[in-house]
């Protein structure tokens, strides 16, 4: 069943849609305020943080999507490597990595400029492509940095298309 067919965009805040959606999934939320939302996704490869915010300012819809990482110190410049390499197969968003936090992380900005309104589908696909983004590259982003796997041997992986079934 559609989104749209439980929840109407029509003059709604960008943050109650993504509540809305988060209710919808039965993900744990907790609404930070009223321009934020921080949700746990759950993915195959581990559980994602998700924090959307909406900044009237610049009208523009931000995602944030993390999860923990602690590379051993020698191994982090191959983990920047293997993250440019990664970024340059992402069309949406991008990955960096906070080390202070030891925290990977995939952003977004959908601006909606021009009092435009995001609608629920295009906020379920903007989560749904980050957490499809985490889970393509999770493995390589482990490789690299726990398996001391070359950076492109490892990106390989992230974009090889299986075939068949085991």
């Amino acid at each position: 069943m559609a989104l749209t067919e439980h929840i109407s965009s029509d003059d709604i805040h960008p943050i109650d849609l993504v509540e809305h959606i988060a209710e919808h999934y039965d993900w744990e939320f907790d609404r930070i305020g009223d321009d934020q939302i921080a949700m746990a996704v759950e993915g195959q490869w581990r559980t994602y943080s998700i924090t959307l915010a909406w900044s009237a300012f610049d009208e523009t819809l931000r995602l944030i999507c993390t999860f923990e990482m602690e590379p051993p110190e020698h191994r982090i410049p191959a983990l920047y490597e293997v993250l440019n390499h990664a970024n340059d197969l992402c069309w949406s968003g991008a990955f960096t990595y906070w080390a202070e936090q030891k925290l990977m992380v995939w952003r977004y900005g959908l601006v909606l400029s021009g009092e435009q309104i995001a609608g629920p589908e295009q906020i379920d696909t903007l989560i749904g492509a980050a957490v499809t983004s985490a889970e393509r590259f999770y493995p390589a982003f482990q490789l690299v940095t726990w398996a001391d796997r070359d950076p492109k041997d490892a990106v390989q992986i992230a974009i090889a298309e299986a075939y068949g079934t085991a």
